[in-house]
């Protein structure tokens, strides 16, 4: 099975620089997009539901910020909206897709331009995690989560060291979900290597000549660990400010 993540930052200027093509030509199971830009009712059919898939979106109050869909080859048994609370589900931050044994979500953490409201959702985002672990069914969670974790998940670490994304309590967050929780960051599973970013600050100017940071993450519980079989940022993707992230896993749908 393989999983796609892409924050779009805008699903009809990323459908419009290729993504659509570029999206069926990876032949991917299921791919989870972020901060669409757009109500869902909006889209034209093309978009909405492509040739070979059935899209599923989660509608933010507001079309400027948040929202997120997935998209899927084989339709999945149910689809659930929101978390519950209203710093996620006002701004449509979550939705998942339940298969037979797994469910797949397509997640947006904010980005943080309001520091108490992003750590305030990840108190309430890390007590929804735990009751997660006490579940039987296993979850894919995929999106930007706007924290790179370790100096090596960002170029200029040293001179980042207070911004937000990678502030000590943000980084110290990401300690606890991939640590006393069990959590598990996929693409850090396979590739220790330093140098490999999922975000840069501008989308017109040329990824080499600006400092990247790995935001987007594909995350899952311990059970799933020896299912993770490959994991690779396609970073000539170039549909939004973000790279999509790819993995396959040893599972079928």
């Amino acid at each position: 099975m393989k999983i796609i993540t892409l924050n779009v930052c805008g699903l009809l200027n990323a459908v419009d620089k290729g993504f659509l093509d570029w999206m069926q030509a990876q032949a991917a199971d299921v791919v989870c997009i972020q901060n669409l830009g757009v109500k869902s009712y909006q889209l034209p059919d093309a978009i909405y539901q492509p040739d070979g898939y059935d899209g599923y979106f989660f509608d933010g109050e507001n079309q400027h910020l948040g929202g997120v869909g997935i998209y899927c080859k084989r339709m999945p048994k149910a689809i659930m909206t929101g978390l519950g609370f209203e710093l996620a589900d006002r701004d449509a931050r979550f939705m998942q897709a339940d298969y037979e044994k797994f469910s797949v979500a397509s997640f947006l953490m904010p980005r943080g331009e309001n520091p108490q409201e992003k750590t305030e959702f990840m108190a309430q985002f890390l007590e929804f995690l735990k009751k997660l672990r006490r579940k039987r069914r296993e979850f894919i969670i995929c999106g930007s989560w706007h924290i790179a974790h370790r100096t090596l998940d960002l170029a200029n670490w040293e001179a980042n060291q207070e911004s937000i994304g990678f502030r000590p309590e943000e980084r110290a967050w990401m300690d606890q979900v991939f640590g006393p929780l069990g959590f598990i960051d996929t693409f850090r599973e396979l590739n220790r290597d330093e140098g490999h970013y999922t975000w840069w600050p501008n989308a017109d100017q040329p990824r080499i000549q600006q400092a990247g940071w790995r935001l987007d993450y594909q995350v899952v519980g311990p059970n799933l660990r020896r299912q993770i079989k490959n994991a690779w940022i396609d970073e000539s993707a170039q549909f939004s400010e973000h790279a999509p992230l790819i993995v396959e896993y040893d599972l079928n749908l």
